[in-house]
């Protein structure tokens, strides 16, 4: 019986380094699904609403149905993903508030230094708040998934995290997010 054993001993030594040797072999495109992670922050400086259109819903006062478009923009510092500079962003969106506050859709193109672009769709909730100095500012939360690319970007994967905050009647709105993402071959 002590032989059985002492003369497996061996064997079980060698299978760790088989098996690192065998991951070292795999093909390169699976090491492309490493995950990464970029933060975003656009201030209200370079953001821009481009076009809004509200609607009185009509059941409550403030209950509002929205379209909308925001132009964000980074400058030659915007942050790099996959090596590449972000460019500008546009993101149309829908939101269904009742004083500024409540669910929303939104759909963004996020366009690189090199014309490549990624795709989000997020939903997020809204809550407003009246400051101390008057204004109402709102806080918005969302969750994107990356939907897909072009060029380099083809087969992105993964998802943005983002806390904006913002005041609709004056156009202040201002980001931080963090996007996590992949490849796949």
């Amino acid at each position: 019986m002590k032989d059985s054993v002492s003369g497996r001993a061996p064997e079980l030594a060698t299978i760790p380094a088989a098996i690192f040797a065998a991951l070292m072999l795999l093909p390169s495109g699976v090491w492309a699904q490493q995950r990464q992670t970029v933060t975003i922050t656009t201030p209200a400086s370079n953001t821009k609403y481009t076009q809004q259109h509200a609607i009185d819903v009509g059941d409550v006062p403030g209950h509002q149905v929205r379209v909308y478009e925001i132009h964000r923009t980074y400058g030659v510092d915007g942050p790099l993903i996959q090596g590449v500079r972000l460019r500008e962003s546009w993101t149309r969106g829908i939101s269904d508030y009742t004083e500024l506050s409540g669910p929303g859709y939104v759909y963004s193109v996020f366009v690189m230094e090199n014309g490549d672009k990624f795709y989000t769709k997020a939903n997020l909730i809204s809550q407003s708040m009246p400051n101390l100095d008057g204004p109402v500012t709102s806080r918005s939360i969302a969750t994107a998934q990356i939907t897909g690319g072009t060029g380099k970007f083809k087969t992105i994967r993964g998802t943005l995290h983002s806390d904006t905050s913002g005041n609709i009647k004056t156009g202040f709105n201002q980001t931080k997010a963090e996007l996590e993402y992949w490849t796949e071959e």
